[in-house]
């Protein structure tokens, strides 16, 4: 795989709800980097399963070499249905391995116009991007999460109640971190950021001071 030389890396692992991507949206713009929120990938083949049964790897294949970033922002993926639908599939070696290689092309060769790449998920910081310059594990409690989510659903008029929300959570949780393959887990590596008691500017500070710290040490800005 071609990997362009001197960019900026950023991997981000996270539960669900804690607040990854909308830091990982704030990072992408002040940098100038490609942001990928890779759960929506699996989403995205979810959403395929889930209205076609007979769907194969090859087809997944076909549809993911094809794929293009703003496919991932309907909001149609947000589907509480699809979520699930996404986290059985993300169980699926041979569908992991297909969107791994997407996943890896976006990290180490984005497109010339940007200085580097973000990327947000479950095994990105493990899987992914083991060598990025700069690893993250976002967290949140439970609750707080839940809170989060359930206010996006209700702006989305999502009809679901907060102990809907909750149950899904701990479902999700479940299913990412115990699974066989690429589990949710930190890297040893990985820096903590708990988002339970940080508003979204004073957690993307706190990210932003630890980037430019290293990016001034190595001469990059």
């Amino acid at each position: 795989m071609k990997r362009r030389k001197k960019i900026i890396t950023i991997a981000i692992d996270s539960p669900a709800g804690a607040g990854a991507g909308t830091q990982a949206k704030l990072i992408a713009s002040e940098y100038n980097l490609l942001y990928l929120d890779t759960g929506k990938i699996y989403r995205l083949i979810g959403k395929l399963k889930l209205e076609n049964k007979r769907i194969n790897y090859k087809s997944i294949e076909h549809k993911i070499k094809k794929i293009r970033i703003k496919d991932l922002s309907n909001k149609d993926l947000l589907d509480d249905k699809i979520a699930n639908s996404a986290s059985i599939v993300a169980k699926d070696e041979k569908i992991r391995k297909i969107v791994k290689n997407f996943q890896k092309n976006c990290a180490y060769n984005p497109p010339r116009k940007y200085s580097g790449s973000v990327l947000d998920g479950r095994d990105i910081t493990s899987v992914i991007m083991k060598d990025a310059m700069f690893k993250f594990y976002i967290t949140a409690n439970l609750k707080i999460r839940a809170k989060r989510r359930y206010y996006e659903y209700k702006k989305l008029k999502k009809n679901l109640t907060y102990k809907d929300v909750i149950k899904s959570l701990k479902n999700r949780d479940y299913s990412d971190i115990n699974r066989t393959i690429n589990p949710l887990k930190k890297t040893k590596d990985s820096i903590l950021i708990n988002t339970s008691k940080l508003s979204k500017k004073a957690c993307f500070n706190k990210i932003k001071a630890i980037i430019d710290s290293k990016l001034e040490l190595n001469g990059n800005i």
